[in-house]
């Protein structure tokens, strides 16, 4: 499964979350299997969107046609795109589905591996991450995917912001010694994301 996330700058957030509406129209176009996204924490007027693709061809077939008349209800609306696209390695927990309904926040990590050290991560991500994540309350799905550039993301879909706050503190740090994760990454950066539903489609 391909993995598109976009982050936008907004300009307009009203008018930003009207043009946002207008991808119901995503429905029904071949391969497309979910989008959601909302407003990230860390920076209040930055949005998060993902999109889900059964694979590249279909994507590519929808930037090719359909897209642009869809897009051009959010021109104007922000002033910086950053999109960037994943290849699905691994499920977080067994049963991905690019679902957003039940969802109150997501966590993106996007992290950027030391070549060398690829093999390892990934391997670490299997063994130790997703088992620690899938059996967290409150953690209803997730899904490890690999960039361009030795760079991933982890998504992570929660149904509370206060479950998710049980999971970081107490396991983190021996989670990243275990993982030996200094040893692998150049850099991590993310967000929290407050999930907007009307997005989601």
């Amino acid at each position: 499964m391909l993995v598109k996330w976009s982050r936008c700058r907004v300009l307009d957030r009203e008018a930003f979350e009207r043009g946002q509406r207008e991808w119901s129209g995503l429905l029904g176009e071949p391969g497309f299997r979910g989008q959601g996204g909302g407003w990230g924490r860390g920076r209040p007027n930055e949005a998060h969107v993902f999109c889900f693709w059964e694979n590249r061809r279909f994507y590519d077939m929808f930037m090719a046609g359909p897209h642009d008349s869809i897009a051009v209800a959010q021109a104007g609306t922000y002033d910086r795109a950053d999109v960037r696209l994943f290849e699905q390695r691994q499920e977080v927990k067994v049963g991905f589905r690019a679902q957003f309904r039940d969802a109150d926040l997501v966590r993106a990590a996007h992290l950027r591996v030391r070549p060398e050290q690829v093999e390892h991560f990934m391997t670490m991500q299997e063994k130790v991450w997703n088992p620690a994540m899938a059996g967290s309350p409150g953690m209803l799905r997730g899904v490890f995917a690999e960039g361009a550039g030795s760079e991933f993301l982890v998504l992570s879909m929660w149904d509370s912001s206060t479950e998710r706050g049980k999971y970081r503190p107490a396991a983190v740090g021996r989670l990243e010694q275990r993982a030996e994760l200094d040893a692998d990454l150049v850099s991590v950066a993310g967000d929290i994301i407050d999930v907007v539903q009307a997005w989601t489609v």
